[in-house]
């Protein structure tokens, strides 16, 4: 939801709303997202202290990171990652940087299985066709399945919640998906009840905003529940429903984006091969999916590089006119001591801006190449897989051809 106080349209009755609907619910696990402030969020625990007794906010960034979870079992333990790129701290309007968005787990205990539940809110993309925060997202993207990836080994079952920002098609949903093995369950579910196409932002919803959905005129789906079992326990997602705009008996709806809610199944996996086993079409799909957003940070490395010259070209710019004033310092009479100051303050300011854009987009472009060193790893990782491995003659359950070890190599002298 956008819950921002002072700016955004009648929170508090809207925060009012959201606490009834998840106390009616009654929903196992909730998350949210864009509570940013912390008021919000403890008016929602006092609200929900007895359907949910358990919670946790997130606390990044200058605002908060707006992640909050609430839930009826107990959560044992809680980790937050804010991620590297997070937009310009001189775009104010729109506060991207200043939200300090991030991915939060939270491990609950559900049924003595250990559940890693994870809630994000990627960067928005606020021009489709010129989307210049695009490699910002991809970086993001990568650190979430990195974080997750790496955090989840030890679950039972994995669930992700939040607002990323993309479509499902997008390069960075399919990096993630890719990569981690989550799967999402607006394909999986059995039953779906909401909006078309599992659209969660849309034109009839009265606090979007319809450039936002350009070219889109019905609307997009940008917000996601994925989810992964184990060798242990398989997930299967027996229903899923969003909101659909206008509350009954409300003149408005809780968000702007969609509520998504999903029913999922716990079974005893027997099938340890779906979650363990590789196939040559899955690794080559993987190594695509790298090359792809590879490119993209690739070009936002020299995007951002640019930017760089232009606050090294703005800082020597103010470091040059310094001198004019200290020039004119020694010519009294050739103006006042108003006017110096003046220019002064002017060349002061030009060169303070040109610094500090410059600290800036160096530490962008640090992240960038890092995000992409990481990414050839991986790449280099999966060509080995495909090129030490051979095609068994037998297909795996799925259809698709088994990777099998080559016999050891046998060094001819």
């Amino acid at each position: 939801m956008r819950g921002i106080r002072f700016f955004s349209q009648l929170c508090t009755q809207r925060y009012e709303m959201i606490g009834e609907l998840l106390g009616r619910e009654q929903h196992d696990i909730a998350l949210l997202q864009e509570v940013w402030s912390e008021k919000d969020f403890l008016f929602l625990k006092r609200k929900l202290s007895s359907s949910h007794p358990y919670t946790h906010y997130f606390k990044s960034g200058v605002f908060g990171s707006g992640l909050a979870v609430f839930s009826k079992h107990r959560i044992q333990d809680a980790l937050l990652y804010k991620y590297s790129l997070n937009g310009y701290p001189y775009m104010l309007h729109q506060g991207d940087w200043f939200g300090g968005k991030a991915v939060g787990l939270v491990i609950v205990d559900i049924f003595g299985l250990k559940a890693h539940v994870y809630v994000t809110h990627l960067h928005a993309e606020y021009s489709r066709a010129q989307d210049e925060y695009l490699p910002h997202r991809m970086v993001q993207s990568w650190e979430l399945l990195q974080f997750v990836r790496h955090t989840s080994c030890g679950a039972d079952l994995v669930v992700l919640g939040g607002d990323l920002n993309m479509h499902p098609q997008d390069l960075g949903n399919r990096l993630l998906r890719s990569h981690t093995g989550l799967r999402d369950c607006y394909t999986e579910t059995d039953t779906f009840d909401g909006c078309e196409d599992g659209h969660t932002l849309i034109a009839a919803n009265h606090f979007s905003k319809k450039q936002d959905l350009i070219p889109f005129e019905k609307g997009i789906r940008i917000d996601y529940i994925l989810m992964k079992g184990s060798q242990k326990v398989s997930m299967k997602c027996e229903s899923l429903s969003t909101t659909k705009g206008p509350v009954a008996d409300k003149p408005y709806p809780y968000s702007d984006h969609e509520a998504l809610t999903a029913e999922l199944a716990l079974l005893h996996s027997e099938d340890s091969r779906q979650h363990g086993s590789s196939n040559a079409l899955a690794v080559s799909e993987q190594m695509d999916v790298v090359a792809e957003a590879r490119a993209v940070v690739k070009e936002g490395l020299c995007q951002t590089e640019a930017l760089r010259d232009k606050a090294t070209y703005l800082m020597f710019s103010g470091l040059l006119l310094l001198l004019l004033p200290l020039a004119m310092a020694f010519l009294p009479c050739f103006c006042s001591f108003s006017t110096l100051g003046l220019l002064g303050a002017v060349c002061m300011s030009l060169l303070l801006s040109g610094a500090m854009l410059y600290l800036l987009f160096t530490t962008h472009i640090k992240v960038l190449k890092e995000t992409d060193d990481q990414m050839m790893l991986t790449s280099n990782d999966l060509q080995t897989k495909l090129t030490g491995c051979r095609l068994s003659g037998s297909p795996s359950s799925d259809g698709s051809p088994e990777l099998q070890p080559l016999s050891p190599f046998k060094r001819e002298e």
